[in-house]
C-alpha cells in the first residue's frame, strides 16, 4: 500500500493582509474568514489534507515546513485539531518554496526507507481558503490515482482552479481537451500572471485554469525532476539536510538543517525550478480540474470576496456600526469602528495601527508595508499583542524608559530562567498564582500581590496553577528591546 504524505507549505508573510498579517504572525495563522470554528487558513489546510485518511493508502504524518520563528504558532495551533501527527521540518531562513519541498522529500524517503521507499507528497500552501472539501478531497485522490498509475515515477498532477473571471492575479495552466481516466488533461504550458487583455482571452477560450499552487508527486519524482533541472538547488539542500538535529515538543518532532548550509541554498519557487520546465521533458505533469470556491487570500479584496456578505454587500467582524455603507470590509479587533456613507473600502483596526483603502487597490497596501520596512517600523513585524509558547504579553504602555505590558502565563507554562542587561521589573499579579524565581528567592504570589526584579538579577516566572495567570509588568531602563533577554534555561529551546 502507497504510503501518502500531506505535506503544509507554511512560509510566507502575507504583507497585502497588514496589519492583521504580520511577519511575526502571517496570514496563515489567522481565522479570516468568520468560520464557525474560528479555525485558522493553517488549520483548516492541516485537515482539509487528512481527509484523505482511509480512502486512498496510508496516510503518515502531516509533514509542515515552517519558519524557525514561527514552530510554537504552529504547535499552538495543532493543538486545536483532533488527532493529528505532525513532524515540522524548520528553515532558520526563507529559501522559497523547493528547498522546503526538497527537504520534505528527503525525510519522507528517509522515514519510510525499507518499508515504502517511495512515498507519495500531498503538498499545499497553508494561506489558501477552499469552500467546498468535499470537491477538494475528490480532486486530491484523483492526483493520487494519477501519479499512482504512472509506473515510470515520473508524473506530477497538479490541480488548475476553474476560473471566474478574468483575474490578473493568478498564474495560469493551458491544459489539452483529452480527458483521462480520473477527469486529468495534459498540461501544454504555463503562463505568467497576465494583463486584462490577456486575462479575457484566456477565458474565452476555455482551457486555461488559474495555477492553484497545489499538487501531487512522489519523493522520487520531485528529486530526480530538481537533479534534472536545478542540481545546485538539489545539492545544496542535501548538504544542509545530512546535518540536521531533532528534537521534540509536547511530542511533535522538530528537524532543523545545517543553518549556515541553508542560507546558502540559491532560493527560489517549485514552480520556476521545476514545474514549468516539466511540459516537453521526461516528466509529464496531468491536471485535475478543481471547482470548490478556491482564493489564495492574497489581499483584502479577496477576502472580502469570498467572505459571507450581508444585504448591503457589506463583510464585517468584531465590534462594527454601519450607515449608508455598501461593498466594504470593515474588521474591528479592539474597538468600535463605525463607517457612514462609504463604498468599496476597506478598514482594518488592530491595537496599533489601522487600515482604511480603496477595495479595488488592496494589491497596494504592500507599499505601506515597504514603507514600514524602510523606516524600520515594529509595527510591520509584530503585533501589539505577541503570542509566545507560555502564553502572550500586549505592549499596553511605554514612555521614556518604560514600558507596561500585560502578560498571560498558560496553566502549567513558564517562561526562561532569564536575565536583563539594562531594565529593572516590577510584577503585579491580577489573575492568579505566580510562581516567582527571584535570584536565590522562589516565592508564590497571588492577585493583588506583587515582587520586583532588579536589573541583572536572574529571575523566571511560571504558572503553577490550573487556570491562566496574568501579570502587569512595568519594567524601567535605559533600554527595554525585546533582545535584552540572556536565556540560562529554557523548556522551548531558545537557551
Amino acid at each position: 500500500m502507497t504510503t501518502v504524505f500531506p505535506v503544509i507549505l507554511c512560509g510566507g508573510s502575507g504583507t497585502r493582509l497588514w496589519p492583521l498579517s504580520r511577519t511575526g504572525f502571517p496570514k496563515q495563522f489567522l481565522a479570516l474568514l468568520g468560520d464557525i470554528n474560528n479555525k485558522t487558513l493553517f488549520q483548516e489546510a492541516v485537515a482539509r489534507l487528512n481527509q484523505i485518511h482511509g480512502k486512498t493508502g496510508l496516510l503518515a504524518e502531516t509533514l509542515i515546513v515552517t519558519n524557525e520563528d514561527h514552530r510554537f504558532l504552529v504547535l499552538d495551533q495543532l493543538r486545536g485539531i483532533d488527532q493529528i501527527q505532525a513532524t515540522l521540518l524548520l528553515e532558520p531562513v526563507g529559501r522559497n518554496t523547493a528547498p522546503a519541498l526538497t527537504m520534505a522529500s528527503l525525510y519522507a524517503k528517509e522515514v519510510r526507507a525499507g518499508e515504502d521507499i517511495d512515498p507519495i507528497l500531498v503538498v499545499t500552501p497553508a494561506d489558501q481558503a477552499i469552500q467546498n472539501r468535499a470537491a477538494l478531497t475528490l480532486a486530491l485522490e484523483n492526483c493520487i490515482a494519477v501519479v499512482e498509475g504512472d509506473l515510470s515515477n515520473q508524473t506530477i498532477a497538479i490541480l488548475g482552479v476553474t476560473p471566474t473571471g478574468p483575474e490578473t492575479g493568478y498564474g495560469y495552466i493551458k491544459r489539452d481537451t483529452i480527458k483521462g481516466k480520473f477527469g486529468e488533461h495534459s498540461v501544454e504550458q504555463f503562463a505568467e500572471k497576465p494583463n486584462l487583455k490577456v486575462a479575457t482571452a484566456y477565458l474565452e477560450d476555455g482551457n486555461y485554469l488559474w495555477n492553484s499552487g497545489m499538487f501531487v508527486l512522489r519523493a522520487s519524482t520531485w528529486l530526480n525532476a530538481l537533479k534534472e533541472f536545478r542540481p545546485d538547488i538539489l545539492e545544496a539542500t542535501q548538504q544542509a539536510w545530512r546535518q540536521n538535529t531533532k528534537d521534540q515538543a509536547d511530542g511533535t518532532q522538530f528537524l532543523r538543517p545545517n543553518k549556515e548550509l541553508f542560507a546558502a541554498i540559491p532560493g527560489e519557487s517549485i514552480d520556476y525550478a521545476v514545474i514549468e520546465k516539466c511540459p516537453g521533458s521526461a516528466y509529464q505533469v496531468k491536471m485535475i480540474e478543481l471547482d470548490a470556491g478556491w482564493s489564495d487570500l492574497g489581499a483584502w479584496d479577496s477576502v472580502w470576496q469570498v467572505a459571507n456578505k450581508d444585504a448591503q454587500g457589506n463583510v464585517t467582524s468584531g465590534d462594527v456600526l454601519l450607515s449608508d455603507t455598501t461593498n466594504s470590509l470593515v474588521y474591528a479587533s479592539n474597538r468600535l469602528v463605525s463607517a457612514v456613507g462609504l463604498d468599496n473600502v476597506i478598514v482594518i483596526e488592530t491595537a496599533d495601527a489601522i487600515l482604511v483603502a480603496d477595495r479595488g487597490r488592496s494589491q497596494d497596501v504592500k507599499h505601506i508595508v515597504k514603507q514600514l520596512d524602510t523606516q524600520q517600523r515594529e509595527e510591520k513585524n509584530l503585533h501589539r499583542k505577541v503570542a509566545r509558547p507560555w502564553g502572550w504579553y500586549d505592549s499596553i504602555d511605554q514612555g521614556d524608559r518604560f514600558k507596561v505590558k500585560r502578560i498571560q502565563v498558560k496553566p502549567g507554562a513558564s517562561l526562561s530562567l532569564q536575565m536583563h542587561h539594562h531594565r529593572a521589573e516590577h510584577w503585579v499579579v491580577v489573575k492568579g498564582v505566580a510562581e516567582i524565581t527571584n535570584g536565590e528567592n522562589v516565592i508564590t504570589l497571588t492577585e493583588n500581590q506583587s515582587t520586583y526584579i532588579p536589573r541583572g538579577q536572574t529571575h523566571r516566572l511560571a504558572n503553577p496553577g490550573k487556570t491562566p495567570l496574568e501579570i502587569i509588568e512595568v519594567q524601567s531602563g535605559s533600554y527595554l528591546g525585546e533582545d535584552d533577554i540572556v536565556r540560562f534555561e529554557d523548556t522551548y529551546g531558545r537557551s
